[in-house]
């Protein structure tokens, strides 16, 4: 499934370097999602060849993860993770992780999704950094902004590819379309499937388990997610949709927290889910709980390639998501899932009531997306690929310093 855009330079001999190259890994969020996504990349690379530095906001929920497994870890103060743009707040970011970044004296800068990717970039070029990868998480622009504000947003994307030697993506379709929007040039990108931590296959034990620590009663219908209460997971489309649902046998539980909390309890007041509508906040124990669901729900406005989807197929919990970016390389609809309409709550709610009232086919699907994601997702394949990624990008950077 992991499609590749490979540099059509030819291959050259590796030689073991003087000293281990020092990578930074520049992201806005260092929480579960992406945050885990640069975490595990960190940990995939062979600390033999590689120093591995995250430099990422101090409030990030991994940061003791990543210490506690040996990864350099610096706390920002100006970085933001914030999506909207403050000239005035990312100047001071980019001269805070400038300094940084000469300090460090860092080979490449790899640098995660919008702000970052913005700030990461201009401070890695600034200093003087040999070479910079990008990874696309995604896109800062979507449909659900003003034209405008779709325009400038890619604008600025297609600049910032001037001063980047190398792309990644969360999945194919992130790939492809960053080459058709001109983001990224086809000779410079590859497209991979970032591995997710072990998940064990949920059981009749490991089910009643994780019922009984969210306090869920043990007949109950559960649909359930993982993500920030923010825009882009449309906790709000969640509600409606569960809502539009009229049964009072089906619990929700999201587990995350976020910025648009106090909207979506109003909303569940609103809508009388207040008994059945559970927001635990953000949890260290996700995968212990994911058995607890009978449906797995994704309402994201946009993604790459959701890390929490693919936990919940490995599991063996039936899923349902939006069709986004590069979620339907995964969920196949009528296959190993139902896709559902990005803002559209009465798409996302009739998906979820097929998987409900048809519990056998829900099973068949989700039986074939655990026997499709396999063994893909792993560490060891992601570690090869990063290596031939940041090999690739130092030989364009030098070709391009010449």
């Amino acid at each position: 499934m992991t499609a590749t855009i490979s540099s059509a330079l030819p291959p050259t001999r590796r030689v073991a370097p003087a000293r281990q190259l020092r990578i930074a890994h520049v992201t806005a969020t260092f929480w579960a999602g992406s945050g885990g996504i640069i975490l595990r990349e960190a940990l995939a690379l062979n600390d033999e060849r590689y120093s591995n530095t995250i430099l990422a906001p101090g409030y990030g929920a991994l940061f003791d993860r990543a210490e506690e497994a040996g990864v350099n870890v610096i706390r920002l103060k100006r970085m933001g993770a914030a999506r909207r743009v403050y000239p005035w707040a990312d100047v001071e970011a980019v001269r805070e992780l400038s300094a940084h970044l000469r300090a460090g004296d860092f080979d490449l800068v790899h640098t995660h999704a919008g702000r970052a990717g913005l700030v990461g970039r201009l401070a890695a070029r600034q200093v003087g950094v040999p070479a910079v990868v990008h990874t696309l998480h995604g896109f800062p622009f979507n449909e659900f902004q003003s034209p405008l504000t779709r325009s400038v947003l890619r604008s600025v994307e297609r600049r910032l590819a001037r001063i980047t030697d190398y792309f990644l993506t969360d999945g194919t379709m992130v790939a492809s379309e960053a080459v058709r929007l001109k983001i990224a040039p086809p000779d410079r990108i590859r497209a991979l499937i970032s591995p997710i931590d072990a998940v064990t296959p949920v059981t009749e034990t490991t089910r009643r388990d994780a019922r009984r620590v969210l306090g869920l009663p043990e007949g109950a219908k559960v649909v359930g997610t993982t993500a920030r209460l923010a825009r882009q997971k449309a906790p709000l489309d969640m509600v409606a949709a569960i809502a539009a649902l009229g049964r009072p046998d089906v619990y929700m539980v999201w587990l995350g927290d976020g910025e648009l909390r106090a909207k979506t309890e109003k909303l569940i007041r609103k809508e009388g889910l207040g008994e059945r509508f559970l927001l635990p906040g953000a949890r260290d124990d996700v995968l212990r709980l994911l058995p607890a669901f009978d449906v797995f729900a994704m309402s994201s406005l946009w993604e790459g390639l959701s890390c929490s989807v693919v936990e919940a197929m490995t599991c063996g919990i039936p899923v349902v998501a939006t069709a986004v970016n590069s979620v339907p390389e995964v969920v196949i609809p009528g296959q190993t899932g139902l896709l559902a309409r990005p803002g559209d709550a009465a798409s996302l709610s009739r998906a979820l009531a097929y998987m409900l009232d048809n519990p056998a086919d829900a099973a068949r699907m989700a039986r074939a997306a655990r026997s499709r994601i396999g063994e893909q997702f792993r560490s060891d394949l992601l570690g090869q690929e990063l290596i031939e990624t940041y090999e690739t990008a130092l030989r364009l950077a030098g070709r391009r310093s010449r």
